[in-house]
């Protein structure tokens, strides 16, 4: 596998991952939280499907060349994972905010 697909794939399930995050948060906002819970597992598909391009950088030979567009790509994919761990914190709490109001 050629380098550019896999820094390509690093960029695109770590965006994807985030921009299901950020919907999972949106509809918690809205307490649809079912529909929070679904955008958080297509979340984890997208980070988990980049991960393994992200193994396959790790173990191919494309590892020993430094690379700008490697380092960005790979902080792309692990800044969606904190982002999603975090939104998936905030979605607990707007359950239990809309919880305590609609006793």
């Amino acid at each position: 596998m050629e380098l550019e697909e896999i820094i390509y794939n690093l960029v695109l399930h770590g965006g994807n991952a985030r921009a299901e995050a950020y919907e999972a948060l949106e509809a918690a906002e809205e307490g649809r939280f079912e529909d929070a819970k679904k955008h958080l597992e297509k979340a984890d598909e997208e980070f988990y499907e980049g991960h393994d391009y992200q193994n396959k950088l790790v173990q191919g030979k494309q590892s020993q060349v430094p690379n700008f567009l490697v380092v960005h790509a790979q902080d792309q994919l692990m800044t969606a994972l904190a982002e999603k761990n975090l939104i998936s914190r905030l979605i607990n709490l707007y359950k239990r905010v809309y919880d305590l109001e609609n006793k």
